[in-house]
């Protein structure tokens, strides 16, 4: 499951395990890291968690040390010519 090589369709294989990503959310402040691990598999699965803990797709190892789970709608992949902006 944490293949460098695994895609994901909707977003042209742009999003991936070792993509640079800004992490959107509305309850924080924009922040950046690197996708550690992708959950799709288990998305697509019968077992999809609990309503009050649903299991998100993507595992983020934010640039300030913590870690995240995120949709595929709570990041964006960064450009390498956007790599010294944020």
């Amino acid at each position: 499951m944490n293949e460098m090589t695994e895609r994901t369709p909707e977003l042209g294989g742009a999003l991936h395990v070792g993509a640079r990503v800004l992490v959107r959310r509305l309850s924080e402040t924009v922040t950046t890291g690197r996708v550690v691990e992708d959950y799709g598999d288990l998305i697509r699965s019968q077992d999809r968690g609990h309503q009050w803990a649903p299991v998100h797709q993507w595992a983020v190892a934010l640039d300030d040390r913590r870690l995240v789970v995120a949709d595929t709608d709570d990041l964006t992949v960064k450009s390498r010519s956007s790599e010294g902006e944020i």
